[in-house]
């Protein structure tokens, strides 16, 4: 029995299914609310203070009382904020707070309840390209880059070093000793600095297409004083290296490039003999009857449609989509020329798993 079967809703009553939509339409207004908590400071300033009133909460995040009011309002019915009625306090408790403030690092929901307002600036123009096709471009998302920056940063900060770097076996030692590392798709360039401040011995070069993510990448390196980290802008589908780097790190940036089987050509082909590939990307699988039921499936392939594929497409690329899955992921690499694959899984970062590809 597959997993579509195990998740039928034949005998299911239209009061039924009408009752779930409207669930859906509450938590996804719960989403917005989220967003707005996480991006005000509200979440962070409510986990550090006892039930309190709208205007004692509002002054200590130092916003205005009836915005804040009413959000609560909305945090109350969501049941995420707790409310006294003899005292006309609120709270957020704190295995609440656990999920949704800074504290909570990549465990911290609030940063991914961002993407569904992002999302929703493009509704009317993917709309046009279900009738037009194509894609809308990078440039349609000024902020994508810098969210997807905040949420791989906090896995970054948490667990590169010390978890996701371990999981291919001799990797730190080779590291520690001095080695050639290039992150691909590198983005803001985090990752980049985060391996540089820990492995001094070792050279790291961020690579990125996005003049203005080089730049955010060389100001950060500056900022901590790193001499083994440099950032050059290159169009991953043209890189014509070889045999540069004895290791090549990726981080979700494989799904949505316009010829990804390209891109894992070059960085076969940029790594030297008995060099390693350590690629990240999104933890679905490649046959959709498996992906029914499980949770945040939704979101993957909603943010598939509104960012992750329409961006190839735009390009006149694949489009492989963000839950292109393990098997065919798996398959590619093969096809690049890996013929010694194996994923893992942290449990830091519940959204992805990890690619240990030799050559």
């Amino acid at each position: 029995m597959t997993a579509l079967d195990k998740n039928t809703t034949a005998g299911e009553t239209a009061e039924e299914f009408a009752g779930r939509i409207v669930a859906a339409l509450d938590a996804a207004s719960l989403s917005i609310l989220l967003s707005i908590g996480h991006q005000t400071g509200l979440l962070d300033t409510m986990a550090g203070l006892p039930p309190s009133t709208s205007a004692q909460i509002a002054e200590a995040a130092g916003l205005n009382e009836r915005y804040v009011r009413e959000w609560l309002g909305g945090m109350t019915t969501g049941r995420v904020v707790d409310y006294d009625p003899q005292t006309a306090t609120y709270s957020l408790p704190a295995h609440r707070a656990g999920v949704l403030t800074r504290a909570a690092g990549p465990g911290n929901l609030a940063v991914v309840a961002q993407f569904f307002p992002l999302l929703a600036q493009v509704e009317q123009k993917i709309i046009g390209c279900f009738s037009e096709g194509g894609g809308l471009p990078y440039s349609e998302y000024p902020r994508f880059h810098a969210l997807m920056a905040e949420q791989s940063g906090a896995v970054f900060d948490a667990a590169l070093v010390d978890v996701v770097l371990p999981l291919v076996d001799g990797l730190v030692v080779r590291l520690r000793s001095g080695a050639d590392v290039a992150d691909f798709g590198c983005g803001s360039g985090h990752a980049i600095n985060v391996m540089a401040r820990a492995f001094p011995a070792s050279r790291f070069t961020g690579i990125d297409f996005s003049d203005e993510a080089i730049a955010a990448g060389t100001r950060e390196a500056a900022g901590l004083g790193l001499t083994n980290a440099t950032f050059e802008s290159h169009n991953l589908a043209e890189l014509d290296k070889v045999g540069a780097y004895d290791v090549i790190t990726v981080f979700d940036a494989i799904h949505d490039q316009a010829q990804p089987a390209r891109v894992l050509e070059n960085i076969y082909r940029a790594l030297r003999a008995g060099g390693v590939l350590l690629m990240a990307d999104i933890k679905a699988s490649s046959r959709l009857e498996d992906n029914v039921g499980i949770p945040m499936s939704i979101y993957l392939y909603t943010t598939s449609l509104m960012h992750c594929m329409t961006v190839s497409l735009a390009l006149d690329g694949a489009g492989l989509g963000t839950a292109w899955g393990t098997q065919l992921a798996t398959s590619m690499l093969g096809d690049a020329g890996f013929d010694d694959v194996r994923v893992a899984e942290i449990e830091s970062d519940p959204i992805n798993n990890y690619y240990i590809a030799r050559k």
